[in-house]
């Protein structure tokens, strides 16, 4: 077959395929995601944001649902997706969104490489140029890994609930309607605020609780806000998600730090410490907390991640606050993690009643 694109990594290594959607070149960071999920939930997860996702198993059948749902002008998703096959609806959406693709490629060939090796930056670009000049270009491209600013809101809203009992003050590294939703079935009214919300403007909403959202990036990019972390969780019952949980991991004297491939797949099992209960979990992300670096701090593990041990949840030992390193808010096909809404729920009810 002859092939009219490639995709170029850092270290040299050449995949061809074919163009898929609009013909630009990008360079991003590469990322491999497992599950088994619908190209739309990816391409659109602003937890993606600004990288080349590599989907060997996407839903090619429920492709034709992309089309006309999102504005180009407001796509705050991945720069790029990578499959095996030609799907012509996906085709077409990634090219109604300027969005580049490509397809034909051995996926298979790119996971082990990625798997063995770790995420890398790559380029996509035409197959006629030569590889010396795409690592030019690949090396020669500024690395940007803070993101928030770019998918967070840019103002405060309202959700409201039908039976409000309780109203939690969102901090929105990004403003998934899942999470939200999760708040307002449980009677929470939530106010989705900025990432860069100080705490006076958070104070000035009267929370009963504080949410701290998943994002994309680099959670150490982000010292401004951990201030404001440590403000808060000393004031209010505080759960984070993802890169919330990164944040008020760094907040507590902490560390996180890049992992070689990251945990983006469905169905990975959790142990919890103290009921040595097994959760089946939705994980996306690419940095962890180290384990090592709790020693000294005020914050103990609540979770691990039973593949490679790694941290999954976290609770504060003075404060009412507790985060976890994967989505519970996510549509999977368990719901074992749901119950943190309810613990959230009931830990602003018992402070509420102090």
């Amino acid at each position: 077959m002859d092939f009219n694109r490639k995709l170029v990594l850092a270290d040299g290594t050449v995949f061809f395929g074919n163009r898929l959607g609009s013909g630009e070149e990008v360079i991003r960071e590469v990322i491999f995601q497992i599950a088994k999920a619908d190209y739309r939930d990816v391409l659109l997860d602003p937890d993606n944001y600004k990288q080349i996702v590599v989907m060997p198993h996407g839903a090619a059948n429920t492709a034709k649902s992309l089309r006309n749902i999102v504005d180009a002008t407001q796509f705050q998703g991945a720069s790029a997706l990578i499959v095996n096959k030609y799907c012509k609806f996906l085709d077409e959406f990634l090219t109604d969104i300027n969005l580049p693709g490509l397809c034909d490629v051995d996926t298979d060939a790119l996971k082990s490489k990625i798997f063995e090796d770790g995420v890398m930056y790559a380029i996509i670009a035409d197959a006629s140029i030569s590889d010396e000049q795409a690592l030019i270009k690949l090396t020669s491209a500024p690395y940007v890994t803070n993101h928030v600013n770019q998918v967070s809101p840019k103002k405060p809203y309202l959700v409201s609930a039908a039976n409000k009992k309780f109203r939690v003050a969102l901090i929105a590294f990004t403003a998934k309607k899942g999470l939200i939703s999760e708040l307002t079935q449980r009677n929470c009214e939530v106010v989705v605020l900025p990432y860069n919300v100080s705490v006076e403007e958070v104070e000035t909403f009267a929370p009963d609780g504080i949410m701290l959202s998943s994002g994309p990036g680099d959670p150490a990019e982000l010292p401004e806000l951990l201030p404001v972390i440590r403000t808060l969780q000393a004031k209010y019952p505080l759960f984070g998600i993802c890169l919330g949980h990164q944040l008020f991991a760094l907040a507590n004297g902490a560390k996180t730090a890049k992992m070689k491939v990251g945990h983006r797949s469905e169905n990975m099992p959790v142990s919890d410490v103290l009921t040595g209960k097994v959760l089946k979990t939705f994980q996306n992300h690419g940095y962890h907390v180290v384990t090592d670096s709790l020693y000294g701090t005020d914050l103990e593990m609540t979770q691990y991640a039973i593949e490679d041990g790694s941290i999954e949840g976290l609770r504060h030992k003075k404060h009412p606050a507790f985060t976890v390193q994967y989505h519970p808010e996510a549509n999977s096909e368990s719901q074992d993690a749901n119950y943190l809404f309810d613990q959230f729920v009931e830990t602003m009810r018992l402070q509420c009643a102090k």
